[in-house]
């Protein structure tokens, strides 16, 4: 076997797993950048390659080639987060027209990239979702939609973006409003910053929205997430070829539970006696079945809160590359060795085969399945 991965070849995500399949024995993938990929300079990888597709971010060049823009966004900025994706799933798309294996199929690596539309299938397919509002056009029209639903607290997503970008903690009364999000106000922009925020004044919120709206926007009910001593806690899980092999627990003082916006990692094993045998296994089954969901893709990272409670849970976002987790191991392996094992073993061949059944899709109405009555 010898694999390509289509990347930045500067990025650790590639190092990492790069090393991975050197460790195994096998030959040193041949590495595909973005960059060059986007410009023409390269073509895509021919029927005999198997390719692992990888992160495009964290590159000013490939940012902008994937915006099509003629000079880039100023570090931070939220810019162009529609044609980002845009440009992702055209990228994709080229990955895919030379006709090798690939390990991330391209359609859905688009539904991924999109909290809309993964939102949609995975409340079709019977995953426990947070209920979500319909299409956002701006400000006045998210009041007027959380009043008829009767919420005061939501989450405000930009439908396209990753790692905490552009999202608002919104909460709603009759005499106050406050937004917390890692979003930083410029006269001449919004940026995203690793400081998390909170604006108390509704001029500067509704202003915060509606520059994000044309975007798109996804928004969902703010459900209330157990804690752990004094902080909230979530969890990334990363599923690989349908199994959840590697979890980190994510605790913060505040809604925002990103690591790097200076959250720290939980204790695992706490967190698993708090929820007990019954919650835990019916959680991680969950994660299974969004694996499910996406039968042409390796791995997904699976981002999972235990309620109020810990006798229910729901699946807040998937995540297309949502595998680097550096010094998490199962069974001696990192969660890009756990892919390299899944190879190397069949076992991914054997779960993408048994997966793509139509079967395994799921039926019954999406709104039955939401998690419905557990907001505050």
């Amino acid at each position: 076997m010898h694999l390509t991965v289509v990347g930045n070849p500067e990025n650790r995500r590639v190092t990492l797993f790069t090393d991975a399949v050197r460790a195994a024995g096998l030959p040193t993938p041949t590495v595909l950048a973005w960059a060059d990929l986007l410009t023409g300079a390269a073509g895509p990888p021919g029927p005999d390659a198997t390719v692992r597709i990888d992160s495009p971010g964290e590159n000013p060049r490939v940012d902008r080639l994937l915006r099509r823009a003629a000079t880039p966004a100023r570090h931070g900025e939220l810019l162009g987060l529609a044609d980002t994706y845009a440009g992702l799933v055209d990228g994709v798309g080229r990955v895919a027209d030379g006709g090798a294996d690939l390990l991330n199929d391209p359609a859905e690596v688009a539904v991924l990239c999109d909290k809309r539309r993964c939102h949609a299938r995975l409340a079709a397919a019977g995953v426990p979702v947070p209920p979500a509002l319909g299409p956002i056009d701006g400000y006045d029209q998210l009041r007027a939609a959380m009043d008829q639903a009767r919420w005061r607290r939501v989450f405000v997503k930009p439908a396209h973006g990753s790692s905490a970008a552009g999202v608002i903690a919104l909460t709603v009364g009759p005499h106050r409003i406050q937004a917390v999000t890692p979003i930083e106000v410029a006269p001449d922009g919004l940026f995203n910053s690793l400081r998390v925020r909170r604006y108390d004044d509704e001029a500067t919120v509704a202003a915060l929205v509606d520059r994000l709206a044309p975007e798109g926007l996804h928004v969902e009910r703010w459900l209330p997430k157990v804690g752990l001593g004094d902080r909230v806690v979530d969890l990334r899980v990363v599923v690989v070829a349908g199994r959840p092999t590697h979890v980190v627990v994510r605790a913060a003082r505040g809604p925002l539970t990103n690591l790097h916006l200076g959250n720290a990692r939980g204790d695992l094993a706490e967190l698993r006696a708090a929820a007990g045998p019954t919650a835990w296994a019916a959680a991680m089954q969950t994660c299974e079945q969004v694996a499910g969901c996406f039968p042409g893709s390796l791995q997904v990272g699976v981002d999972l809160m235990f309620l109020v409670g810990w006798r229910r849970h729901a699946v807040a976002e998937v995540n297309a590359f949502g595998d680097l987790l550096p010094g998490v191991r199962t069974d001696g392996r990192d969660t890009y060795a756990e892919q390299v094992h899944a190879l190397t073993t069949g076992r991914w061949s054997r779960w993408r085969t048994a997966a793509g059944r139509p079967e395994a899709a799921g039926t019954g109405s999406a709104s039955e399945r939401e998690v419905a009555g557990c907001g505050v």
